[in-house]
């Protein structure tokens, strides 16, 4: 029978060496991966949709000047894609009041200056794109020149079809010469052709004409018709004051005619202006599109205005949207100056969506072979707080008992380092793990002998102390034992 050597067998390594820990990198990633997928949601949800292509717009009686400009509109805004349906209406009264319903299919509409705060308070949810041009009053009549609209009172007067801003400007103005309706004077709703045709007739005495309902070349006749007269608001200073939203305004001498000399003499006029009004909802894409139009449409010069006076960010009843104030400041944005409509507006939402992945993506990766690195490291780390453990207690001089129980903690550490999965590229850190395991062990065997040889020099010493007491009594005995 062999005699036993008291040497345990090598424990077995069963560590599993991998190209990449793929746990460990997901471990490393998804945090990251779920902080960007958070900021991409986030930016969606604020992310402006993409721009419709049907827009509509409620102008007015067809021929006014309001359906002109709108069908203007159309032919503009068809070059970039987007269909303008153009709604007949009576006017601007009746152009708010479609889109003041919320029911309504109407985006956008022309509304002469003045209409909304009649009511002591402009509809909730509309904003103004601009004003866009001057809506002149013109006012022709028969008989003697009169200078003031009083002297109109208990006569019959054409003021415009319910619905339109020509009627509500002419019993603005008509109240504030004492003339209402209910009196004396006869207030008609009749509006282009056919106040003119009832004006030429003799049927009326007299004709308030405005864009919003009349025809400009229905006003041109009308300046040409012997014995019609073109009102000369000689009060217009005074008009403009009292209304904020009137401008006087001077029509110069011979500017219909110069032939005929017509007007004979300065005119003065007073105009509200039109502003182009929008829901609120409306996109800032198709907010800058409309602008553009109104620039092509009304930013040349007229008899009224100088050429670049309109579209202007002026604002009476509504305040200017934000999209518009922004037009106004600084034009169009890059990307809507360098690129087709529909590609630019494609490229505007993408950099919306680009942004969170550049801001926390990107630099999130760069975080990653760290992270990665910490996670893997942190694998082998944590053993080193128990070796150092384990070390402290082997130089304490433990019993058996205790030095037995601080191998088997180290056994424990062994066999956990020795089944672990590790990455090749630290493969290195691994073995020297393992040698300080092994130096560990080596400290409690070292600390086993020093405890044996202590404890045989201890026996040795209490031997030899014992070993002289012996001797000396024997040589005691031994001298008793002699001769005197």
């Amino acid at each position: 029978m062999k005699p036993r050597t008291g040497r345990k067998p090598p424990r077995r390594l069963v560590a599993r060496f991998v190209a990449i820990s793929w746990r460990d990198l997901a471990v490393s990633f998804g945090p990251i991966l779920l902080v960007s997928i958070a900021a991409i949601w986030v930016a969606v949800r604020l992310i402006q949709p993409a721009p419709p292509r049907t827009l509509t717009i409620s102008a007015g009686p067809q021929g006014s000047t309001f359906w002109n400009a709108a069908q203007q509109y159309k032919t503009i805004l068809a070059r970039n894609g987007i269909t303008l349906d153009v709604l007949e209406s009576q006017g601007s009264v009746q152009n708010l009041q479609r889109l003041a319903d919320p029911k309504s299919t109407v985006d956008v509409a022309f509304v002469q200056d003045g209409l909304a705060t009649k009511t002591g308070k402009a509809p909730a949810g509309l904003v103004s794109l601009g004003s866009v041009a001057y809506v002149p009053l013109a006012v022709f009549y028969h008989g003697p020149v009169v200078t003031r609209l009083s002297k109109f009172e208990g006569q019959r007067l054409a003021i415009g079809q319910e619905g339109s801003g020509t009627r509500e400007l002419a019993l603005a103005l008509l109240k504030a010469n004492g003339i209402e309706p209910g009196g004396a004077t006869t207030l008609l709703p009749l509006s282009g052709d056919d106040a003119a045709r009832a004006l030429v007739k003799g049927e009326i005495d007299a004709a308030f004409l405005t864009g919003d309902s009349a025809q400009p070349p229905v006003m041109a006749r009308l300046v040409h018709m012997p014995g019609v007269h073109f009102f000369d608001f000689s009060q217009a200073d005074a008009y403009a004051r009292r209304f904020a939203y009137l401008t006087a305004l001077t029509i110069p001498m011979g500017a219909f005619d110069f032939g005929h000399n017509l007007p004979p003499a300065p005119i003065r006029i007073i105009a509200p202006t039109v502003e182009l009004i929008a829901r609120d909802s409306l996109h800032p894409a198709l907010s800058d599109l409309l602008i553009e139009a109104a620039k092509e449409v009304h930013g040349g010069a007229t008899l009224l205005q100088t050429a670049g006076e309109f579209p202007a960010p002026r604002s009476h009843d509504f305040p200017i949207s934000d999209d518009a104030a922004r037009y106004y400041k600084s034009g169009k944005s890059f990307l809507y100056r360098m690129m087709p409509f529909w590609l630019a507006s494609l490229a505007d939402r993408l950099i919306v969506l680009l942004v969170p992945i550049i801001v926390v993506l990107i630099p999130g990766l760069r975080l990653v072979p760290s992270l990665y690195a910490w996670r893997v490291k942190s694998r082998i780390y944590r053993w080193y707080g128990s070796l150092i453990a384990l070390e402290r207690a082997s130089m304490n001089e433990p019993t058996p008992a205790e030095r037995h129980a601080l191998v088997r903690q180290v056994d424990a550490i062994e066999d956990s380092v020795n089944a672990m999965k590790m990455p090749l590229a630290y493969a290195d850190q691994f073995y020297v793990l393992r040698e300080h395991i092994g130096f560990v062990r080596a400290r409690l065997a070292h600390a086993r002998v020093r405890r044996s040889e202590r404890d045989e020099a201890a026996a040795d010493g209490e031997h030899g102390e014992h070993g002289g007491e012996t001797a000396q009594s024997a040589s005691g005995h031994a001298g008793a034992g002699s001769p005197e």
